[in-house]
């Protein structure tokens, strides 16, 4: 597929935005993000869920980093979550985070949320019983790592978003085995577990459960900094909240994500850019996927 061809197919699939919709119509994500030292990762995923087009974003956080946090929110919501003594969300946030899953229409889970051990038991419960789609990105990852199972137990559909050693974790392998043969390993970890996988990294690899696989055409090294898989995750969460399939919210996530980085790179350099220049990017690659002057 030529590259003028992916991009007419991503046009064909872009969420329906009636003119008479509300912010309640384009959907509700969930952010569970953030532990001590971590915390801007919060701001960069709810950003970039806005930018995706979602109508309203809550962020929840260790309830002892609220003031830090809510204070980079300025369009999104927050909501406070029981911490553990490191700053990272408790156990016992399992019935709040799923409680305010209920009335959203999509999930990211994970970035910077950190592999403390109660977290860990905080995200493989909630990976389980979360009853909408999810995102789930970096920590969010590792966690599910050490229990890959849990996977397969999902009441919801999943995606995963994980950079090369991500990867290699996940399908018990190494780093230099997932680059030896990123399509192959993210097609047979998709399939075999049921989620789509986002494999990053030059030519991005999206593979869905049913075998279906496509490797983005945009992007460029710049996107290789701190950040940019927090805009990514919270991007496409803000897809799935306006009712997208997982593999189609995953392949025009990746898109976009490229897309705005390449914008990007000709306005600040490949070397220069920064994961807030890809947000800042994001309406301009809107009007170039959608054709508006």
């Amino acid at each position: 597929m030529t590259t003028d061809t992916y991009h007419d197919a991503m046009r064909s699939i872009l969420p329906e935005r009636p003119e008479d919709g509300h912010k309640g119509t384009f959907g509700h994500v969930l952010i569970l993000a953030t532990s001590r030292g971590f915390t801007g990762t919060a701001g960069l995923t709810a950003e970039a869920a806005g930018r995706s087009g979602a109508g309203l974003v809550t962020v929840a956080i260790p309830e002892t980093l609220l003031d830090i946090v809510a204070s980079m929110l300025w369009e999104s919501m927050s909501l406070p979550l029981p911490a553990t003594e490191a700053g990272s969300i408790d156990r016992e946030a399992l019935k709040p985070a799923l409680a305010a899953a209920e009335t959203r229409d999509a999930v990211v889970l994970g970035p910077g949320v950190s592999t403390h051990e109660e977290t860990r038991q905080f995200v493989a419960a909630f990976v389980r019983d979360c009853p909408i789609p999810m995102v789930i990105d970096a920590d969010g990852l590792n966690c599910v790592s050490r229990e890959v199972a849990l996977l397969k137990q999902c009441k919801s559909l999943v995606i995963l978003t994980p950079h090369p050693g991500e990867m290699a974790r996940l399908a018990a392998c190494s780093t230099s085995d997932v680059q030896a043969d990123r399509e192959r390993i993210a097609r047979r970890f998709a399939g075999e577990h049921g989620c789509v996988v986002v494999l990053k990294g030059k030519g991005t690899v999206i593979a869905a459960p049913d075998g279906a696989c496509c490797i983005n055409p945009t992007g460029n090294s710049g996107l290789a900094t701190g950040g940019t898989g927090d805009v990514l995750a919270g991007f496409t969460g803000g897809l799935l909240a306006q009712g997208m399939k997982p593999y189609d919210a995953a392949r025009l996530g990746a898109y976009m994500m490229g897309l705005a980085g390449d914008i990007a790179a000709r306005k600040f350099t490949q070397r220069g850019m920064i994961a807030r220049d890809v947000i800042e990017c994001i309406p301009d690659a809107w009007r170039e996927l959608e054709g508006v002057k």
